[in-house]
This record gives structure tokens, C-alpha cells and sequence, in this order.
């Protein structure tokens, strides 16, 4: 396809921060669309970035913000809904007329991030609404080459899923835990970023869905254990039962920063594992998270004296 100019939405982000490293390394020039320039004005420090602030609600502002790209990359996703955003918006509505517009405007490749598990009829709002984004993309098979991708949780340095419970070790006495036998299958940002930009001129890639899973599965318990190793610092596990821990979600939905919510809860009913291997197409041997976390929870690393010069200096 000989792709150079990329348009990626939700770049700003945890993933998006990553994917769009790894395609400036590939040298693809990268706009980032977002909502407000401070949130991305990191992504300035790499070359060949441009940041273009555009309400990606609005239709006539994405549709200009995407004239002249030669692929689109939709990273934009929600764990909780509220007021001013819900999954059917962001998981269905959005990646629809972001197909649309690319027909439109003759734009022939879109890559799509979904969610390991993802079905219309998924236990979840969240899975559900995920699923059905999935479903509506087939549609556009004929005139796009779409890939999609199905990543259980993503683990790396800044993810909100291992910090959060690596805070949570260091400063409560134990740790009570929702669903403590729900099962996950952690899958490292880097391996994941890797993929995005590995199948962009991939033509085998296209019309495609691919999970991606790291190498090992994990119950909750294990993998907070897991967390607890890392660190030095075993604590007690309190496991909370089902209805406990919708009761504990409930609660929590009540915060001014929803930590989880009720759907989350109703999501872990679906093990986040995969019963495919990781994706042979990209040349990507999936690291294991016991290899990748110590690098950034234990800050007697070399990135962690880093980090803690680097936070020095900005105040």
C-alpha cells in the first residue's frame, strides 16, 4: 500500500503513547487527533508528530481532520460510561462513522482496537458494546481493509491496571480483592503497539481479527501476587464472593474517580484468556509480565532513578 501518512485516534493515551513511538520508529508521519493538546504534548518530543486538536464527536471536524491520511488507527476506548460519554458513543457509534468516513474520502486502511472476549451477546455492557463495533465493521469489508484487535488487559509502564494494585500494596495492610478467580492472559503495550504497526502494510493482515494474549494465564489472585513478588511485600488477599463484590463495585461507583463499576464486574464473568496462539503474521514473541514489571515497580531500577530525576526536575 506504500502507507506513510497515519491518523491515529486516542494516541495520547497508555497505548496510544506507544503506538505512536513505534510508528515514528518505522518512519510513518503521525497525526494524533485529541480533544485538548495538553493532554498529547508529550508526543511532541518525537519527530514526524503532529497534534490537531478535533472533537472526534463531531462529524465535520473529524471528517476534515482525516482528509489526506492514508490510514486510520482507532485506539479510543472506555472502561466506565457516564453523562458525557457511553460505550454505545465511543464503542459503536464512533468507529461506524469512522468507517463511513473513510469510505468517504477514499481512505482504504483502518485499524480498530476491540477487547479480548468482545460479543454482542458478551456478559457485559462493555464486552457487548465492543462486539457490536466488531460486528458493524464487517460491513465495510469491501470497500476498507480493516484489521481489528482483541487484547486481553495491557500491562506497561504508566498502564492504570498493575500501578493501581502496586499502590495498593505499598499502602493498605491487605488487599481485598473483587472476582479473585476470574482469569486473565496480561499482554505487554510494547508487543501490542508492535502488532498495530507490524500489520499496517501487512497485506495478509487484512479483513482480520487477531486476539492478543500474553504467554501466561493468571487468575486475579495470582496476578496481584504476582504484583506483590515484584515489590517484596506479601500481604493478605481478602477474595470478596460474587455478590460481595458487586455490593464493593456498587460502592466504588459512587467515587468521584471511578475505580469499578458493577459492569466491570459482570466482564470478569468472562475469563480474559485466549485459546489462540499470539500472532505468528508479525514476528512477535509475546513477553511474560514477570520479565517486563520489575522495570518500572521497583524503583531501584536505572529507569526508575530516571523517572524520579525526571520528576525532580519538573517541579
Amino acid at each position: 500500500m506504500g502507507l506513510k501518512h497515519i491518523v491515529i485516534l486516542g494516541g495520547s493515551g497508555f497505548v496510544g503513547s506507544a503506538v505512536v513511538a513505534k510508528l515514528v520508529s518505522a518512519g510513518y508521519q503521525v497525526t494524533v487527533l485529541t480533544r485538548r493538546r495538553e493532554h498529547a504534548k508529550h508526543l511532541l518530543l518525537l519527530p514526524a508528530v503532529k497534534l490537531t486538536a478535533c472533537n472526534v464527536f463531531d462529524t465535520q471536524a473529524l471528517r476534515s481532520a482525516l482528509h489526506g491520511a492514508d490510514a486510520v488507527i482507532n485506539l479510543l476506548g472506555i472502561l466506565h460510561q457516564g453523562r458525557k460519554a457511553t460505550f454505545s458513543q465511543v464503542h459503536e457509534q464512533l468507529p461506524v462513522q469512522i468507517a463511513k468516513l473513510c469510505q468517504d474520502l477514499g481512505i482504504k486502511r483502518l485499524l480498530h482496537m476491540s477487547s479480548l472476549c468482545a460479543a454482542p451477546d458478551g456478559p457485559s455492557l462493555y464486552l457487548r458494546s465492543k462486539g457490536n463495533a466488531e460486528a458493524a465493521l464487517a460491513n465495510y469489508a469491501a470497500s476498507l481493509a480493516i484489521t481489528v484487535f482483541r487484547p486481553s488487559i495491557i500491562f506497561g509502564r504508566g498502564d492504570r491496571f498493575i500501578n493501581l494494585f502496586a499502590s495498593l500494596i505499598k499502602h493498605l495492610p491487605a488487599v481485598v480483592l473483587v472476582k479473585p478467580n476470574a482469569k486473565f492472559q496480561p499482554v505487554w503495550v510494547e508487543d501490542v503497539a508492535g502488532c498495530f504497526v507490524a500489520s499496517l502494510n501487512e497485506a495478509a493482515s487484512f479483513g482480520r481479527t487477531y486476539d492478543l494474549a500474553g504467554p501466561n494465564v493468571y487468575t486475579f489472585r495470582a496476578l496481584v501476587k504476582a504484583i506483590m513478588q515484584t515489590l517484596g511485600r506479601p500481604k493478605p488477599i481478602v477474595g470478596l464472593s460474587d455478590g460481595l463484590s458487586y455490593a464493593q463495585a456498587f460502592l466504588m461507583e459512587c467515587l468521584p474517580i471511578k475505580l469499578m463499576s458493577r459492569d466491570n464486574i459482570s466482564s470478569m464473568q468472562q475469563d480474559s484468556v485466549s485459546d489462540q496462539p499470539f500472532p505468528a503474521l508479525f514476528n512477535i514473541r509475546p513477553s511474560a509480565l514477570e520479565s517486563v514489571i520489575p522495570q518500572y515497580l521497583i524503583d531501584q531500577t536505572p529507569r526508575g532513578a530516571y523517572d524520579r530525576f525526571r520528576r525532580t526536575a519538573a517541579r
